[in-house]
């Protein structure tokens, strides 16, 4: 059976083991749960396997998840910069042409399901042994066994959430022989989080999270009931919008502990974010530890080849522009007439938001702006310099464009001739270089002598999302203005406070805010959070909308992923998602 379950889900465990070097006094001809575990730290660690590995799953396989997260939605593209990131299923992925056979459709739903066997495993560690025998209190262990419970959920809500049709292990020995039903799936989720949250810890005071980071709270399953009630319209054809507002206005009550926004947009993602009581939940960052948010297929690639120098954080070498924000304008400097994307010139809407300033490090583990535009310019042994592309053949000028500017001046087009040839007047995929697209970058790289340098904490779930996801219900039942105030409970703090006292950046009340601004709203405020492609969905825009280099789609089966052919291939009893060709087994 344990086998099936293995073929089922599509993934393969392997553990690891210390071994005792005393050999004279005990042989063992193999490892059984009770002699594994000689401590109650062995048992805590061997529950953070589970969690470690969802924090890596968050970049696995070339960043997998971004990708089907964000690249397939509005706001950020992988762009072939002349030979760099020229990857034909990357570009696919954009164009919504993703096929069973693709290596980040399989390796989305490959390490999630990971995550749900690393989370049964321990489990079932779990009940073979009495804490009392390694000194751990019963309400200890008790919390133990539930965050691992509230941890699958998390898995299974992303699983739902990507490829719907999926099968349910419900421990290592239980499980379905094949998918089940959306609603079967939504219901198993829904209960495993109620069930939750009375037994989970409560948060007891501001100052921080005042537990360990990985571990899940009260008010963290119910953000993950949020999340599910708010898109169980799209999940199971059953708009559940009521009792989304209902946990969204007792987490911002305080029923599940005190959380308050913080007075920085940037606090919840910089390197003390350990202390920020707008984190519900988090995965612990550290230089010295897991900092798998600044992977090579996360923050790192977000950036120029050479940026490392204008970060000063040259620790780990060249960056990477993998990452960079769908343009607003076309090669002649008009604004695209298109409604979605253009995160850039949806940001310019409000021109004093603090996060469309160029990032600067600031010196002591501090810095202003988000973005990276224009020239780049830094000192460098007491030399002015600016960044250059990969070969050092022209200084970048970052634009809000796609193009082969190369070495061209800001003020013109490739057309203009440079260097004794002309390029053509072509933005898409396919046509650009380095100095194509602006940068966002939303946790800090400090520099190499800062405390804070890869010291901040993954910030998986914000209040700020709670409050979005209540203006949204608000403003879906009609209720604009409360709608408008809970969002500037929030917006308020990306502004100079002399400019939103003059009521200069609503939307509030009937100003202008209705779908389509609290669309863009949420494109602000979580900008590459692994989570456009669900809004995009929920607001009909996903398959039906159009933006840079993308027509909207034939047919709405694209908004779930198909089932991995190398899945379906390993157990002929799954079937594939609809829309989509079945494969030769």
């Amino acid at each position: 059976m344990l086998g099936k379950l293995y073929k089922t889900l599509g993934v393969f465990i392997i553990f690891a083991f210390s071994a005792c070097t005393d050999l004279s006094e005990n042989l063992y001809d193999r490892i059984t749960t009770e002699n594994f575990f000689q401590t109650k730290e062995d048992i805590i660690r061997a529950c953070m396997v589970s969690y470690d590995h969802c924090f890596w799953s968050i970049q696995c396989g070339e960043g997998a998840i971004q990708r089907l997260q964000e690249s397939t939605a509005d706001q950020i593209v992988t762009l072939n910069r002349q030979g760099h990131w020229n990857l034909n299923e990357v570009y696919r992925l954009g164009q919504h042409q993703w096929s069973p056979e693709d290596s980040h459709v399989y390796t989305a739903y490959n390490e999630k399901f990971k995550g749900v066997t690393y989370c049964n495993a321990a489990l079932n560690d779990l009940e073979k042994i009495d804490p009392v025998d390694y000194g751990m209190p019963q309400e200890q262990f008790d919390g133990l066994k539930i965050g691992l419970k509230t941890q699958r959920a998390w898995c299974y809500l992303s699983l739902f959430d990507m490829y719907r049709n999926i099968p349910l292990a419900y421990s290592l020995s239980e499980m379905t022989e094949t998918q089940v039903s959306p609603q079967e799936t939504f219901s198993y989720i829904e209960k495993e989080l109620l069930d939750a949250i009375p037994l989970l810890p409560k948060k007891q005071a501001l100052g921080g999270n005042g537990i360990n980071q990985m571990e899940w709270t009260q008010a963290g399953a119910a953000a993950l009931l949020v999340r599910l009630y708010l898109n169980a319209e799209k999940y199971i054809g059953e708009p559940r919008y009521k009792e989304c507002a209902e946990y969204c206005q007792k987490i911002i009550n305080g029923e599940y502990g005190p959380y308050t926004l913080a007075d920085r947009w940037d606090a919840p993602f910089d390197w003390n974010n350990d202390t920020c009581d707008e984190l519900i939940y988090a995965f612990t960052g550290t230089f010295s530890g897991s900092h798998w948010h600044y992977s090579n297929r996360y923050n790192l690639w977000v950036a120029p080849f050479r940026a490392h120098d204008y970060f000063g954080f040259t620790d780990w070498g060249w960056l990477n522009p993998c990452w960079a924000l769908t343009p607003g304008l076309d090669l002649n400097g008009k604004e695209y007439t298109f409604q979605l994307g253009k995160p850039v010139r949806k940001f310019m809407e409000y021109p004093e938001d603090y996060r469309l300033k160029k990032y600067r490090n600031l010196g002591d583990s501090k810095r202003e702006g988000m973005m990276l535009f224009g020239y780049l310019d830094y000192e460098k042994g007491g030399e002015k310099l600016r960044v250059k592309d990969d070969g050092e053949r022209w200084e970048l000028y970052l634009r809000d464009q796609v193009g082969l500017f190369e070495g061209r001046m800001p003020e013109q087009s490739p057309s203009d001739e440079w260097n004794g040839k002309t390029n053509p007047m072509i933005s898409d995929w396919n046509h650009a270089d380095q100095n194509s697209g602006w940068c966002a970058i939303k946790y800090p790289l400090y520099k190499n002598e800062d405390v804070g340098k890869i010291e901040a904490d993954f910030a998986e779930i914000r209040l700020a999302e709670i409050y979005y996801s209540l203006a949204e219900c608000k403003l879906r039942e009609g209720n604009v203005t409360d709608a408008g105030r809970l969002l500037n409970t929030v917006r308020k703090r990306n502004y100079p406070q002399e400019s939103w006292s003059k009521n200069l950046y609503v939307p509030e009340g009937t100003a202008r805010l209705d779908m389509d601004e609290m669309l863009d709203e949420w494109g602000r405020e979580f900008l590459f959070e692994l989570r456009r492609r669900t809004d995009l969905i929920r607001f009909n825009k996903f398959c039906e909308g159009e933006w840079w280099d993308k027509k909207p789609d034939q047919s709405k089966h694209l908004e779930i992923f198909p089932i991995p052919a190398t899945v379906l291939r390993a157990n002929p009893q799954l079937k594939q998602n609809p829309g989509y060709p079945d494969i030769e087994r």
